[in-house]
C-alpha cells in the first residue's frame, strides 16, 4: 500500500505544482492592475514586490508542516497523510485573495489604496507557498536518495505554469487581462482542493526508482518541448480558435502522462519481492563520527572529521534557529538575494522593458511564456545534472550556483546593450539561472541543515528573493524608469533600463563572489557526502 501511496503523491504533487505558479505570469495581468487603478511604474513595481515577498516569505508554510508532521505522525508509520493540512491552509488563502483582486480591478469594489493592494498581492503570492512547501518536503522524503532530481522536478513543473496558465488563457480568454486573474481565482485551487489527499510522505526506496524519476523527467522535457514550440508558432502564425484548443487538449494529455508512469512504477513493485526501505541518507552520516578507513588509516578519517567540524555543525538536522548561527545559511541567503532578486526583477519588468523596445503585445506575451520555460529547464536541469555531476565527478552545488550567477551577469549585459532580438538571449540566460538557483537552493539546505526542518530553512531562505528584488526593481529599474518616463508614465528607447542592468550585472557578480566562498567551505564536506552515498549502492 506504502508504494502506491508512494507514486500516486508524486503525480498528485506533479499536477498541483504544474498549475499553482500564477506570481510568473504577473506580466500578463499586470497591465490591467496599472491601467485600472492609475499607477506609475514604481507604484507597479512596489506593487509586484510584494507579490515577490508574498511568494517568497514560505516560513508560515514551513513552520506549518513541521508542526503537523511532529504532532501526528504515528510512531510506526508507512504513509503520513498530514500534507492535506497545509495545501488546505494555502487553497483558501489562493482563493479568496485572488478573488478580491479581480473585483478590484474590473469595478466591482471600490479601488483600493496602494497599501490595500500590496496586502492583496502579498496574501495571493503567499497562497502557493504552501503548496510548494507541502509538495517539494514531501517529495523531498519519499525520494530522498535521488532529492536533487525529484526536487528539480517539482521546480520544474512549477517553472512551466506561466505557460500552461497562458495557453488556457489564450484559448478561452484571450485579449481580457481581467478574467486571467478570475481564472487563478478559480482553476488552481479547484485543481488543489480535489488532489490534496493524495499527497502523503511515504519514504521508501524500490529498486527501479531512478529509471522511474527518469521517466517523469523526460516527459517533463517532452512537455516543455512541446509548449517551446507552440508559442513560437503562436508568434509567427496567427493561430484560429480550434488550433488553439486542439494545442490545449494535446497540453492535458501531456499533463495526464505521469500517471500512467506512476500506474506503472506501482505495477512492477508490486511484483518484486522486496521493497527496500532505508532511513534518510542524511541522518546517517555523522560528521564528529570518525570512520576507519580500508587502509586502517584511522588518524587520517579522524582528521577528516576534525576538518569538517570546523566547516559545519555536527547536527545534520538543524532548526531555523541554530539554522542562522551559522555563517554557512547567511553566505547562502546573500547569494540568493543577489542571484534570484535580480532575476526575479528581470521577470517583473518584462512587459516595461518590451515596450521600451518596441516590441509588441504579441512579442511581450511570448517571452513572458518563453521565461517559463527557461525557468522549467533551470529548475529542472540545474537539480538532475547537479545529482549527476555530484555522484560521478564530486562537483558540489554550490558550485554550481556560482556558475549560474556568473552567466547571468552576461544575460543582465545583453539585456541592457538593447539590440535587436537582445530580449530573446538575455531573459533565455537569466530566467534558466534563475530558475536553476531555486532548484538548487532546496536541495543545498537540506544536505547542509538537514531534512527534518528543510521546509522551513529553505522557505526562511527564500525570503532573500524578495528583499533583493525589492531592491533591484523599485529603488533601481523603477526609479531609474520614472525618471525618463513621459506624462504617460511610460519611456520609449534603449535608455530607459540600460543603466539599471548595468546594476544588476555587477550585483549577480557580488553573488557569484558570495557562492564562490560557500563553495570553499563546504567544499570537503561534499567529498565526504559523495563518498558515504557511494558505500550505500
Amino acid at each position: 500500500m506504502g508504494s502506491s501511496e508512494r507514486w500516486m503523491a508524486t503525480v498528485a504533487s506533479i499536477w498541483i505544482q504544474a498549475i499553482v505558479g500564477g506570481s510568473y505570469a504577473f506580466s500578463v495581468y499586470s497591465p490591467a492592475i496599472k491601467s485600472s487603478q492609475s499607477y506609475d511604474q514604481s507604484t507597479l513595481d512596489t506593487v509586484s514586490v510584494f507579490k515577490d515577498i508574498g511568494s517568497n516569505v514560505g516560513v508560515l508554510s514551513g513552520l506549518l508542516f513541521a508542526t503537523v508532521t511532529a504532532s501526528s505522525r504515528p510512531r510506526h508509520w508507512r504513509c503520513f497523510h498530514g500534507p492535506w493540512v497545509v495545501l488546505a491552509v494555502g487553497n483558501i488563502q489562493f482563493f479568496l485573495v485572488y478573488f478580491l483582486m479581480w473585483l478590484a480591478v474590473v469595478g466591482f469594489i471600490p479601488r483600493p489604496p496602494v497599501p490595500l493592494m500590496c496586502l492583496f498581492m502579498f496574501l495571493a503570492s503567499h497562497g502557493p507557498t504552501f503548496f510548494s512547501t507541502a509538495t517539494v518536503v514531501t517529495e523531498g522524503n519519499n525520494a530522498l536518495d535521488y532529492s536533487g532530481t525529484i526536487v528539480g522536478i517539482m521546480k520544474g513543473f512549477l517553472g512551466l505554469t506561466g505557460a500552461i496558465l497562458i495557453q488556457i488563457y489564450q484559448a478561452f480568454f484571450n485579449g481580457n487581462q481581467s478574467n486571467f486573474i478570475l481564472m487563478l481565482a478559480l482553476l488552481p485551487t479547484t485543481v488543489t482542493f480535489s488532489l490534496m489527499c493524495l499527497v502523503k510522505i511515504c519514504p521508501g526506496s524500490g529498486y527501479n526508482d531512478k529509471k522511474h524519476l527518469n521517466r517523469f523527467s523526460i516527459i517533463s522535457l517532452i512537455l516543455a518541448a512541446f509548449l517551446m514550440i507552440t508559442i513560437i508558432l503562436e508568434n509567427v502564425i496567427e493561430f484560429p480558435q480550434w488550433g488553439r484548443l486542439v494545442a490545449l487538449i494535446v497540453l492535458f494529455m501531456l499533463l495526464g502522462s505521469p500517471l500512467k508512469i506512476a500506474l506503472e512504477a506501482i505495477s512492477t513493485e508490486k511484483s518484486d519481492t522486496l521493497l527496500v526501505e532505508r532511513e534518510p541518507l542524511l541522518d546517517s552520516i555523522y560528521l564528529n563520527e570518525p570512520e576507519k578507513s580500508v587502509d586502517g588509516k584511522d588518524e587520517e578519517s579522524n582528521e577528516l572529521s576534525r576538518t569538517l567540524n570546523d566547516i559545519l555543525p555536527a547536527e545534520e538536522n538543524m532548526d531555523i534557529i541554530k539554522a542562522m548561527q551559522s555563517l554557512n545559511f547567511w553566505l547562502l541567503f546573500v547569494s540568493m538575494s543577489c542571484g534570484m532578486g535580480s532575476g526575479l526583477a528581470t521577470i517583473n519588468n518584462l512587459s516595461q522593458i518590451g515596450q521600451s523596445l518596441g516590441y509588441d503585445t504579441v512579442k511581450i506575451n511570448t517571452l513572458i511564456s518563453l521565461w517559463s520555460i527557461w525557468n522549467f529547464l533551470g529548475h529542472f536541469g540545474a537539480g538532475y545534472i547537479s545529482d549527476v555531476l555530484l555522484r560521478q565527478k564530486g562537483w558540489t552545488r554550490p558550485l554550481m550556483v556560482a556558475i549560474t550567477q556568473a552567466t547571468m551577469i552576461a544575460g543582465h549585459l545583453i539585456i541592457s546593450l538593447g539590440f535587436s532580438g537582445n530580449l530573446y538571449i538575455g531573459t533565455t540566460l537569466v530566467g534558466i539561472c534563475y530558475g536553476a538557483q531555486w532548484g538548487l537552493m532546496p536541495t543545498i539546505t537540506a544536505e547542509i541543515f538537514g531534512v527534518k526542518h528543510m521546509g522551513t530553512i529553505f522557505n526562511t531562505i527564500g525570503i532573500a528573493s524578495p528583499i533583493g528584488t525589492y531592491i533591484l526593481s523599485v529603488r533601481v529599474i523603477g526609479h531609474i524608469y520614472d525618471k525618463h518616463a513621459g506624462e504617460d508614465n511610460s519611456c520609449y528607447g534603449v535608455h530607459c533600463f540600460m543603466v539599471s542592468f548595468f546594476i544588476l550585472a555587477s550585483v549577480s557578480f557580488l553573488g557569484f563572489l558570495i557562492s564562490l566562498t560557500l563553495f570553499f567551505r563546504t567544499k570537503e564536506f561534499y567529498k565526504s557526502v559523495v563518498l558515504k552515498r557511494l558505500r550505500f549502492r
